[in-house]
C-alpha cells in the first residue's frame, strides 16, 4: 500500500451519488492533521483536474464545476478524508485521486474509479 489509499469508487447512474474515502497510512499519520488534503480526477484522454481541497482546520475549496454537488470532509482522528459526490454526470467518469500536501511534501494515492453510465 501507498501513503494514501482510496476506496468507494463504483458504478452509478446519472444523477447518482458516490462517497469516496481516503485513508492515510501509518507512514504519514503524523503529518495528516495539518496537511491540506485534496481530490483530483482524471478522465480518459484528459489531464488531471482538481476537484477540491480541505485544510487541516476544515476550510474547503472546490472547482466551479462541482460546487453545490460535491463535499469534501475530513476526520482527523481517523486520518481519513471523504469526497461526497451527488448529482453525478457521465462526463465525471474518471479516476479519483487523493493527495496530501504539507509544506510542499506531497503524497498521492493510487486512485479509485468512479463510472457514471446510463
Amino acid at each position: 500500500q501507498g501513503p494514501l489509499v482510496e476506496s468507494g469508487g463504483g458504478l452509478v447512474q446519472p444523477g447518482g451519488s458516490l462517497r469516496l474515502s481516503c485513508v492515510a497510512s501509518r507512514a504519514i499519520t503524523s503529518v495528516f492533521n495539518p496537511s491540506i488534503m485534496g481530490w483530483y480526477r482524471q478522465a480518459p484522454g484528459k489531464e488531471r483536474e482538481l476537484v477540491g481541497t480541505i485544510t487541516g482546520s476544515g476550510t474547503t475549496n472546490y472547482a466551479d464545476s462541482v460546487k453545490g454537488r460535491f463535499t469534501i470532509s475530513r476526520d482527523n482522528a481517523r486520518k481519513t478524508v471523504y469526497l461526497q459526490m451527488n448529482g453525478m454526470a457521465p462526463e465525471e467518469t474518471a479516476g479519483y485521486f487523493c493527495y496530501s500536501n504539507l509544506g510542499g511534501q506531497i503524497y498521492w494515492g493510487k486512485g479509485t474509479q468512479g463510472t457514471v453510465f446510463s
